[in-house]
């Protein structure tokens, strides 16, 4: 029934998967840390260009209420 599943003997087989897992997740990590900072600079970017100083001061307000 479960003829997909490769469960190995040697367990010295787990080790290239777990390598492999780790670089992609900490590559994830990367990335999305990588997009919240872009975001928050495009934020800025736009608030200065259109000068949206108040919609920055509710944020903080709001902020701080939470």
């Amino acid at each position: 029934m479960f003829e997909y599943m490769y469960f190995p003997d040697n367990k010295l087989e787990y080790i290239p998967p777990v390598i492999t897992m780790l670089i992609f997740m900490i590559g994830a990590v990367l990335v999305f840390r990588a997009f919240i900072r872009n975001s928050k600079k495009e934020e800025q970017r736009i608030n200065k260009k259109y000068d949206l100083k108040e919609a920055n001061d509710e944020d903080a307000q709001h902020k701080k209420q939470s």
